[in-house]
């Protein structure tokens, strides 16, 4: 009788302890939802960022510190263009986080509905005259680009280097014509560096990642035209706290840094 109580007693610790073993094994899985690691809160999976194009070297940067942070992660970019960026999210195209060059773009999004909470301005930036290295056509002044002689490259006034570079024009009480509207900052950039253009008027940070293919010209009226940069989670975020943790990695010290660094102003 004592030796079958004992083997009872044997088999209801096994018993216990598999039940406990499967209860285990279910809050595991459900804690690797949404991105979040399995024990520890770690994140994981790919998040998705729709970024404007002047951000493109700066949020390269930052996006590879995030995935040496966070083993396991994985951020793709889309920049381009704000405005054709937030056509896309208000079309349906799944994306995380969405980082504006300006509040006007950030609105399409929020207007439709598609931002979680409210977005933040986290850099600005500031307009200037992007002309061939050495400067050969001697090129001090907005008011300079309006020579017929010059071919001079804007961003479309739907995009916002083209909207801020309006604005601009408009605080000199100049008219320009330019050779060609450019979709985003980049492509417009780029006409000067392959020397299809003498000048474009881009953003400041985006001479500075260019180097030496391009020299920069600083002009007064810039001062009228400077854009905030505004970002925000989405609202159908596939992966929200890995979303949520890289928006934070932007607004941190450490993302300040790094962007100040390559010529954004602070907010």
């Amino acid at each position: 009788m004592l030796l079958a109580a004992g083997v009872g007693a044997a088999a209801l610790l096994v018993l216990s302890a598999c039940s406990d073993s499967d209860d285990g094994s279910g809050s595991g899985s459900d804690a690797g939802k949404d991105g979040a690691g399995s024990a520890a809160g770690e994140l994981s999976g790919e998040i998705t960022v729709f970024a404007a194009a002047s951000l493109t070297e700066s949020f390269e940067e930052l996006g590879a510190q995030f995935e040496r942070d966070h083993p396991g992660t994985k951020v793709t970019f889309s920049f381009g263009g704000s405005d054709a960026l937030a056509a896309s999210i208000t079309g349906g195209a799944p994306a995380d986080v969405f980082a504006s060059a300006s509040p006007t773009t950030m609105d399409i999004v929020t207007d439709a509905g598609a931002a979680a909470g409210t977005p933040e301005t986290f850099v600005r930036n500031r307009l200037e005259i992007a002309t061939l290295p050495g400067n050969p056509d001697g090129v001090a002044s907005l008011k300079d680009l309006t020579d017929p002689g010059l071919k001079v490259v804007l961003c479309d006034e739907a995009v916002p280097c083209g909207s801020a570079a309006q604005k601009a024009l408009d605080a000199g009480s100049l008219k320009l014509t330019p050779v060609s509207y450019e979709e985003d900052v980049k492509s417009a950039l780029n006409k000067v560096v392959l020397k299809e253009a003498d000048a474009a008027v881009v953003y400041k940070t985006d001479v500075q990642a260019a180097g030496g293919k391009v020299e920069g010209v600083d002009f007064p009226e810039s001062a009228d035209a400077v854009n905030d940069y505004p970002i925000t989670l989405l609202k159908d975020a596939p992966n929200t706290a890995a979303a949520e943790a890289f928006v934070e990695l932007v607004r941190s010290a450490e993302g300040q840094k790094v962007l100040t660094g390559a010529g954004f102003l602070k907010p």
